[in-house]
Protein backbone atom coordinates (compact mmCIF):
# COMPACT_ATOMS: atom_id res chain seq x y z
CA UNK A 1 0.00 0.00 0.00
CA UNK A 2 1.30 3.47 -0.85
CA UNK A 3 1.48 5.77 2.17
CA UNK A 4 -1.24 8.42 2.26
CA UNK A 5 1.01 10.75 4.25
CA UNK A 6 4.29 10.88 2.32
CA UNK A 7 2.85 9.52 -0.97
CA UNK A 8 6.13 7.70 -1.80
CA UNK A 9 6.64 4.99 0.81
CA UNK A 10 5.10 1.55 0.95
CA UNK A 11 3.92 -0.16 4.12
CA UNK A 12 5.35 -3.35 5.56
CA UNK A 13 4.04 -5.45 8.46
CA UNK A 14 5.58 -4.54 11.81
CA UNK A 15 4.68 -3.15 15.21
CA UNK A 16 4.07 0.37 16.42
CA UNK A 17 3.62 2.35 19.60
CA UNK A 18 0.18 3.98 19.63
CA UNK A 19 -0.65 6.86 21.97
CA UNK A 20 -4.27 7.83 22.54
CA UNK A 21 -5.40 10.82 24.58
CA UNK A 22 -8.86 11.86 25.69
CA UNK A 23 -9.69 14.43 28.32
CA UNK A 24 -7.15 13.81 31.08
CA UNK A 25 -6.32 10.21 30.16
CA UNK A 26 -3.29 9.14 28.10
CA UNK A 27 -2.95 5.50 27.08
CA UNK A 28 0.19 4.18 25.39
CA UNK A 29 0.06 0.81 23.63
CA UNK A 30 3.36 -0.86 22.76
CA UNK A 31 4.00 -3.57 20.15
CA UNK A 32 0.74 -2.99 18.29
CA UNK A 33 0.62 -4.95 15.01
CA UNK A 34 0.47 -2.48 12.13
CA UNK A 35 1.51 -1.81 8.57
CA UNK A 36 4.30 0.76 8.74
CA UNK A 37 5.52 3.06 5.96
CA UNK A 38 9.16 2.30 5.28
CA UNK A 39 9.74 5.93 4.24
CA UNK A 40 8.10 8.11 6.92
CA UNK A 41 7.06 5.67 9.67
CA UNK A 42 3.32 6.35 9.49
CA UNK A 43 1.40 3.34 10.77
CA UNK A 44 -1.90 1.81 9.69
CA UNK A 45 -4.00 -0.39 11.98
CA UNK A 46 -6.46 -3.04 10.91
CA UNK A 47 -10.08 -2.47 11.93
CA UNK A 48 -9.90 -5.30 14.47
CA UNK A 49 -6.73 -3.96 16.13
CA UNK A 50 -8.08 -0.40 16.22
CA UNK A 51 -11.35 -1.57 17.76
CA UNK A 52 -9.48 -3.48 20.46
CA UNK A 53 -7.21 -0.60 21.50
CA UNK A 54 -10.06 1.92 21.41
CA UNK A 55 -12.05 -0.35 23.71
CA UNK A 56 -9.13 -0.67 26.13
CA UNK A 57 -8.55 3.08 26.02
CA UNK A 58 -12.22 3.71 26.82
CA UNK A 59 -11.93 1.39 29.82
CA UNK A 60 -8.95 3.45 31.05
CA UNK A 61 -11.02 6.64 30.71
CA UNK A 62 -13.85 5.05 32.70
CA UNK A 63 -11.36 4.13 35.46
CA UNK A 64 -10.20 7.76 35.54
CA UNK A 65 -6.65 6.66 34.73
CA UNK A 66 -4.25 9.52 34.16
CA UNK A 67 -1.52 7.60 32.28
CA UNK A 68 -1.58 3.93 31.35
CA UNK A 69 1.05 1.98 29.40
CA UNK A 70 0.03 -1.39 27.98
CA UNK A 71 1.68 -4.01 25.81
CA UNK A 72 -0.70 -5.11 23.06
CA UNK A 73 -2.00 -8.66 23.46
CA UNK A 74 -4.27 -10.29 20.90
Amino acid sequence: MTCVLCKTGHSQPGSATVTLERNRTVVVFKDVPADICQNCGEYYLSDAVAKRIYQQAEEAVQRNAEVEVLRYAA
